[in-house]
């Protein structure tokens, strides 16, 4: 049995570079809000300058202050610090959670508002819930897959292979199952099943 849920819940919703899944990302964080989550956006530097095909990285800052309706975007190292010795949030979410950042979170490397946000957050032993979206799940970063899941207070959101045939070392978390699987890590559990299955082949 888990959390009962969300409402009134302090959320830190940290965004990374996964350009291709941050629609769904906000998607999520709507439907967070709307059952009450109180959101605090904290942006990683890809998020906030990067211009691809997926949106210009402005129209992402506004979409993202209008849909989490918050009075401030964390989009500094500074800005991030100050989450856990003044216990900002009841729990951190990375939506998406990019190879880079799974990467940089294993090795232990605080370089970035996210990074910061989470170090600060775990050092008051607060949960993280991670979102994976990468290609290279299944490969450069099975290892820090691995060792984040032996991690205390760290969490997945259950995740897929999401084209198996195509990009076979590609991971992507269940973005209907993120608000099941904060409800859980706030008991300190993890969602289960982790491994869900791929879609069947065209």
């Amino acid at each position: 049995m888990c959390h009962s849920g969300l409402n009134g819940l302090k959320i830190g919703f940290a965004l990374t570079g996964s350009h291709c899944s941050l629609a769904k990302a906000l998607s999520v964080m709507a439907a967070l809000k709307e059952q009450g989550g109180e959101i605090l956006p904290i942006l990683s530097p890809s998020v906030q300058s990067t211009d691809s095909r997926f949106g210009e990285a402005v129209y992402w800052r506004r979409e993202i202050r209008r849909v989490s309706g918050a009075a401030q975007i964390i989009d500094s190292i500074p800005l991030a610090e100050p989450i856990g010795p003044k216990k900002l949030l009841d729990i951190l979410l990375i939506c998406p959670c990019s190879g880079n950042t799974l990467a940089k979170l294993a090795a232990g490397i605080t370089d970035t508002p996210v990074l910061m946000a989470a170090k600060a957050h775990l050092r008051i032993g607060r949960p993280l819930t991670l979102a994976v979206a990468t290609n290279d799940a299944l490969s450069a970063n099975a290892k820090n897959i691995g060792q984040l899941l032996n991690c205390k207070n760290v969490f997945f959101v259950p995740f897929r292979q999401d084209a198996p045939f195509e990009k076979p070392n590609s991971l992507v978390a269940a973005w209907d199952l993120v608000a099941e699987t904060l409800l859980c890590a706030l008991e300190y559990k993890q969602k289960q099943p982790l491994l869900l299955a791929s879609p069947a082949p065209v």
